[in-house]
């Protein structure tokens, strides 16, 4: 599949169809844990295929589980029956711990687990483009020496902190390529923690590296979207912009009309409805009201795809999912028929 050519298809189709990420809440159609989706390429591939088929998208995604990498590493991983594995403690010490850090061999942990996802995924989905998920080199790095300290050791030992993101750059571009090599049609780099970066420091310790991975691997046929959903991200507008990246996906935090004013017009630009606010804690008719208050407020812009914020809750209420939806299908519908009449 030519990937610019299904942007492209996205951007100026007249009937927009949602594209949440939604994936988590396949513990519900399959009866399992999160615990055991997360461990099994099968319930994961046949999850995937369930939401393929309940919920008309452009797009089947895997899922945004973000301590796979930190995993693989190394790093010690939480889990749980009902939500999404977390990485806790530091891996990353000193500079001697950086020094010694070893690049894991894509396969190791649970990223072997999500190459056979995507490729079985692949086999039961055929009519839309397949994404897998990956964390940024920044946020990744971040895991490793612990999120509460990386930015102090970006003023205090930024070689330390180079050392690492080169090695988890070094990583993703591995585990990218084996995504890529399993069939995926493209990958959603999540990038959170830069989000929280001064323009300069993101500069040097994110977007170079993101740009790295994404010249790598970006090609016609595998496209990057790149997430970020920190609170500093309205004044790193260039900075993301120079990742190369031509499809991009924003938090809640972020205003969506600045995003569009100031990124091309022919990027891909998705987001924001809160996960957490709306889609989980909410009422059918709240998440309703707020989907056309951010449809209302950004259709007009052709390269707009209204998305949830973040992941979804795996046990979200699957009433405001599917209210969600079809608020946007009626939405572009009536635009539509007013089209044709006006």
């Amino acid at each position: 599949m030519n990937m610019f050519n299904w942007m492209e298809q996205v951007i100026y189709t007249e009937k927009k169809m949602a594209l949440p990420i939604l994936a988590f809440p396949a513990v519900q159609y399959i009866f399992v844990t999160v615990r055991e989706l997360v461990a099994d390429s099968n319930h994961m591939a046949i999850g995937m295929r369930l939401i393929a088929d309940k919920y008309k998208m452009p797009a089947a995604m895997t899922y945004m589980d973000l301590s796979v990498e930190a995993e693989a590493f190394g790093a010690h991983t939480v889990y749980s029956a009902d939500d999404v594995p977390t990485i806790i403690g530091r891996l990353v010490h000193d500079e001697e711990a950086a020094e010694s850090l070893q690049v894991p061999e894509v396969g190791a942990g649970r990223t072997g687990v999500n190459v056979e996802t995507v490729r079985k995924a692949k086999m039961l989905i055929h009519d839309r483009p397949v994404f897998a998920e990956c964390i940024g080199p920044y946020s990744l790095a971040g895991r490793l020496m612990n999120v509460n300290d990386i930015m102090l050791l970006c003023y205090e030992e930024p070689e330390m902190v180079h050392k690492v993101i080169r090695k988890t750059t070094d990583f993703i571009i591995a585990y990218v390529n084996g995504l890529k090599n399993a069939g995926a049609d493209g990958v959603i780099l999540a990038e959170p923690l830069a989000g929280l970066l001064s323009p300069d420091l993101m500069k040097n310790f994110s977007t170079e590296y993101v740009r790295e991975i994404v010249d790598t691997l970006q090609d016609k046929h595998f496209l990057f979207i790149y997430h970020n959903c920190g609170s500093a991200v309205s004044k790193l507008v260039d900075e993301i912009g120079d990742t190369g990246c031509f499809a991009y996906h924003f938090g809640e935090s972020v205003d969506m009309i600045d995003m569009l004013e100031r990124l091309p017009r022919n990027y891909l630009i998705m987001g924001n409805i809160s996960p957490a606010h709306v889609f989980n804690t909410n009422s059918t008719e709240y998440v309703r009201l707020e989907t056309l208050k951010l449809l209302r407020a950004c259709s007009k812009y052709n390269n707009f795809v209204i998305s949830s914020g973040c992941d979804i809750p795996p046990n979200v209420d699957l009433d405001n999912v599917d209210m969600f939806c079809k608020t946007v299908e009626d939405y572009y519908y009536r635009q539509s028929l007013w089209n044709m009449i006006s």
